[in-house]
């Protein structure tokens, strides 16, 4: 469960409420495992959250057709996704809302949306003030993976990739296509830095 009462973390990062759209409770049945048995064929590749920046979804006024997707490609890749959550294409609540994850430990945030070139796109910026060490690589692979895929709006994203404490932070464009080509290039680039990260924690 995310923290929602004003905390901070050792980085004096505040963490606030943010709104639920989809999200899991209960017992997970990862993919390829056996409930109840000693023997468990998935590997958990870690805990993530999905930020989706998009004004109409945040205020409820239209369903959110990304969130069911890239939790979708995230379970593919073998992580368990924690929630869902809508903000609105604002500075600060893009940041509160990865600095509540990356409180909440999970091993990997995705944000889909703000990334392009538009005054309200400035899901990038929030994203710059959060992370402690950028890893431009990554975001160039993701850029130039989109571009060849067509995804036009993935070839022109200004998104970021970087580290935030001990959690991955990914910006993703909005695109359906931008999204699956991204998960596709991000996913075997993401165990790697998650398992870097959680060597150090070790």
């Amino acid at each position: 469960m995310y923290p929602t009462n004003g905390r901070a973390d050792r980085h004096g990062r505040s963490s606030v409420a943010v709104r639920r759209i989809h999200g899991r409770s209960g017992p997970t049945v990862v993919p390829g495992t056996t409930v109840g048995v000693m023997d468990i064929e998935a590997t958990l590749a870690g805990r993530a959250l999905v930020v989706i920046v998009d004004d109409r979804a945040a205020h409820g006024a239209e369903v959110d057709a990304i969130g069911p997707l890239v939790t979708e490609l995230l379970g593919e890749a073998g992580f368990l996704v924690d929630a869902t959550v809508a903000v609105s294409a604002d500075e600060v609540e893009i940041r509160n809302a990865l600095n509540t994850a990356v409180i909440g430990g999970v091993d990997l945030v995705i944000s889909v949306g703000g990334t392009g070139v538009s005054p309200r796109d400035v899901t990038p910026d929030a994203t710059a003030a959060v992370l402690d060490r950028e890893i431009p690589g990554i975001s160039e692979a993701l850029r130039s993976s989109g571009l060849a895929a067509g995804a036009l709006d993935a070839g022109l994203s200004r998104g970021l990739v970087g580290v935030s404490g001990s959690t991955l932070v990914v910006n993703l464009a909005s695109s359906r296509a931008a999204i699956r080509d991204g998960m596709a290039t991000l996913s075997p680039l993401a165990g790697h830095v998650i398992g870097e990260l959680s060597g150090i924690e070790d």
